[in-house]
């Protein structure tokens, strides 16, 4: 018989205790509201946001962030002493280090040096380190051999991310959504949005409904600068941009190993300035601030539903709130911030007033 000598046994004993502390965090943690976005009644069709951003971390990131350091306990990857590297823009670093600091664990945060303050603090609040790169291209390299060299797990959100989440139950996202839904006029959504960062959330979303053989469809819309939407449209899956996403937490220069394009019925192209033109609409319309990847959901969200009311459609539509605008003060809030990165808003907040009172999608050119 093989049997665990005493280190070995310490550790599983370490990680058990690990697993359930986390477990624990998500079983005292309430699900997130599905907020209805007011539309005309008239037009039979209902926008809902899944309000990601009341996480305990702020964001979307925290459940992904659960995931990956329940996979990698799991593993055994990650023991008492082992230092934890991630490459992020922001958001999942700001959940990883909560769920370090929470075991003990030294975290540290590999991002491009345009990163926002704000949340390079947040990051430092919950206890992380921040190293940062000038190349938004090399970001996930330098982590990778940050982890070699410390003798610490690279938890590599772009690839574990699809593979960490259990689509197929577990209150993921996607069966939170469905359940939510199940008293409203239109409990099985035709479309959810949602941008993709790492992939994970669109694969999970579009696993699940296919599981559960549900018609809803799936749209990913995706940001300036990013490969996931010529990769699509090309369908070459090799494309690299060279270049890094101004809306935080979502794009990619390259397709990520999480992104499933199998399972997605659709991309949106989303210009930068119609994304902040969407997030500062849609906040002024929830009397809250939410931040730039929430604007690129919401403009792709306008979109389909625009096609819906042209095709004499009803039904309802669902897209998230990924994190509050809170985080983006003295950038995507800023006006000077705006001009200096040569953005004009005032067309796209045009298209979007006009839809909004119309239901008439006109994209400026």
């Amino acid at each position: 018989m093989v049997q665990l000598d005493r280190c070995d046994s310490a550790q599983r004993e370490w990680a058990s205790d690990a697993i359930a502390r986390v477990e624990a965090d998500a079983n005292r943690s309430a699900d997130t509201h599905l907020l209805p976005f007011p539309l005309p009644p008239a037009w039979g069709i209902d926008l809902y946001l899944k309000d990601e951003s009341s996480h305990p971390t702020g964001s979307l990131k925290h459940r992904l962030a659960r995931s990956l350091f329940l996979y990698a306990l799991c593993n055994g990857w990650v023991g008492p002493d082992t230092p934890v590297v991630e490459a992020s823009s922001g958001s999942t670093a700001v959940s990883e280090a909560y769920f370090a600091r929470m075991l003990g664990l030294e975290f540290i945060a590999v991002m491009p040096a345009s990163t926002s303050h704000e949340k390079i603090s947040l990051i430092e609040f919950q206890g992380g380190k921040c190293h940062l790169v000038d190349d938004p291209t090399t970001v996930v390299a330098a982590a990778r051999a940050l982890a070699a060299e410390l003798g610490g797990h690279f938890m590599d959100q772009f690839t574990y991310a699809e593979r960490a989440t259990d689509w197929r139950g577990n209150n993921n996202i996607a069966e939170s959504i469905y359940a939510q839904l199940a008293l409203e006029r239109h409990p099985e959504p035709a479309w959810i949005v949602v941008g993709a960062g790492t992939g994970g959330t669109s694969a999970t979303i579009g696993r699940y409904a296919r599981y559960r053989r549900f018609a809803t469809r799936l749209c990913v819309v995706d940001p300036e600068g990013s490969a996931f939407w010529p990769a699509y449209l090309s369908q070459d899956w090799e494309v690299c941009t060279g270049r890094g996403s101004r809306i935080e937490g979502i794009g990619r220069p390259r397709v990520e190993p999480s992104f499933q394009p199998s399972v997605v019925d659709r991309m949106i192209h989303v210009p930068d300035a119609a994304s902040l033109a969407a997030m500062r609409a849609g906040s002024a319309v929830l009397g809250r601030r939410v931040g730039g990847s929430t604007g690129t959901n919401l403009w792709g969200a306008f979109a389909v539903i625009a096609e819906m009311l042209e095709a004499g459609r009803t039904g309802s539509v669902v897209t998230l709130i990924c994190d509050g605008g809170e985080r983006y003060a003295d950038t995507y809030y800023s006006d000077d911030w705006v001009r200096s990165r040569g953005m004009t808003l005032e067309p796209s907040l045009t298209t979007i007033d006009a839809f909004l009172s119309t239901g008439v999608w006109r994209p400026p050119t």
